[in-house]
C-alpha cells in the first residue's frame, strides 16, 4: 500500500554533510520525495513534536541537540513507506543498527543518530501536516 512518511536528517546529519547520502539511499529504495525543505526547529517546535518523550531522561538532550542547528525535512512516498524507512534507518542506537543501516552505517551515538521518521501511518499524518502545508506537497 502506497502511504506517505515524514522523514528528517537531524542537525547531526546536516552537520557532517551526509543529508545527500542519507536521501539518496531513500530515493534509490523506490521512495519518491514529495516535498523537501531546511529549517531550524524553535523550542516550541521541537517540544510540540517531541511531546511523547516529555518527562522521559533524555528529552531536554534531545530538544537540545534537535534545535542546535537545521534539519532537513521530507515528506517520502512509496510502499509502505513508514514500514520502508523505520527499517532503513536502523535500531535508534548505532551501536544496535544492523550493517546496511543509515544509523549501522554512519551514526555515531544514540544521541546523534542522523534521522527522524514517522513510527505509524497515523504518526506520520500529523507530523506531515505539522511539517508541510498540501501546497507544498507535490504529486
Amino acid at each position: 500500500m502506497t502511504e506517505r512518511t515524514l522523514v528528517f536528517v537531524k542537525p547531526d546529519g546536516v552537520q557532517r554533510n551526509l543529508t545527500g547520502e542519507i536521501i539518496g539511499r531513500f530515493e534509490r529504495n523506490g521512495l519518491r520525495i514529495l516535498a523537501l525543505k531546511m529549517l531550524t526547529m524553535s523550542r516550541e517546535f521541537a517540544e510540540m513534536h517531541y511531546e511523547v518523550h516529555r518527562g522521559k531522561p533524555f528529552y531536554a538532550e534531545l530538544i537540545k541537540h534537535i534545535t542546535s542547528g537545521p534539519i532537513v525535512a521530507m515528506v517520502l512516498d512509496g510502499e509502505d513507506a513508514v514500514k520502508q524507512v523505520r527499517s532503513m534507518m536502523g535500531a535508534t542506537s548505532p551501536a544496535d543498527a544492523a550493517p546496511g543501516t543509515i544509523r549501522g552505517d554512519l551514526g555515531i551515538a544514540t544521541e546523534l543518530n542522523l534521522v527522524h521518521g514517522s513510527d505509524s501511518a497515523e504518526t506520520a499524518r500529523i507530523e506531515v501536516a505539522n511539517f508541510f502545508t498540501e501546497d507544498e506537497l507535490a504529486e
